[in-house]
């Protein structure tokens, strides 16, 4: 078996889990506040080990739909749950979109984000960013959960500026950008300089600085471009869905 082949097959079963946890809130089996069955457990029902169980549930993670508590379990979050890309991933393998245009996507969206988020100082919209980026730290030794607390960071910005179609459209990008570095981010070289760059992002925003927020965005976003590249060793692929 090739190993571009075993990937997918590989990616098939983390979609499966994804796709079993969407039916049972599509069926309401599943609510807000309720907790999942452990990783055995799934993975039993489903037919998958238990590592494919733990990739579906951090993409899960990354989505919003899922939180983990620690000695508790996983749990579906609070709110309406939110499951992917949907159209923004068809358009994606249907047009080829390529890494360079979704970073400009993302420079243009969260740039413009962020100086809201600092603008607005909406006291209420900070604890979820501390909290991520203090989950950023917890987890520079597991690449896989310092990117879900990467990308709810994020969408947590987004939310602060309290402009719910510009959150929707981060929240869409982010889902891409997702898939794209879960195959890479065990290749990183230095999460730690990261959680850098987005405490001080948070500090920005907390201090009300518009400007200061907006340049640390755009630098942060320049170096983790670059970061993918290196991941990459150098190779771009020409589309999205190629990166799967």
């Amino acid at each position: 078996m090739t190993s571009e082949k075993k990937s997918l097959e590989i990616q098939a079963a983390e979609q499966a889990v994804v796709r079993h946890v969407a039916v049972l809130i599509e069926q309401g089996r599943l609510r807000p506040g309720d907790r999942l069955p452990p990783e055995r457990e799934l993975a039993q029902e489903l037919g998958v080990s238990r590592p494919t169980v733990r990739a579906g549930l951090h993409a899960l993670a990354a989505m919003g739909v899922t939180e983990s508590r620690q000695g508790a379990g996983t749990f579906i979050t609070g709110g309406p749950p939110r499951l992917g890309a949907g159209p923004l991933s068809f358009l994606a393998a249907l047009h080829g979109f390529t890494r360079d245009e979704i970073f400009e996507a993302r420079r243009v969206l969260e740039v413009g984000a962020v100086g809201l988020a600092a603008e607005h100082g909406l006291t209420d919209r900070l604890a979820p960013m501390a909290e991520e980026v203090t989950g950023m730290f917890a987890s520079l030794s597991d690449p896989q959960t310092f990117l879900v607390h990467d990308v709810r960071f994020h969408r947590a910005v987004a939310a602060a500026g309290g402009n719910p179609v510009l959150l929707a459209l981060v929240e869409m990008v982010s889902s891409l950008v997702y898939e794209q570095r879960r195959m890479t981010v065990e290749r990183a070289h230095d999460l730690k300089e990261s959680a850098e760059m987005h405490r001080r992002i948070y500090q920005a925003i907390r201090d009300r600085d518009p400007e200061r927020a907006r340049a640390e965005m755009s630098r942060h976003l320049d170096l983790a471009r670059q970061a993918q590249n290196e991941e990459l060793g150098g190779v771009m692929p020409s589309k999205v869905m190629e990166s799967a």
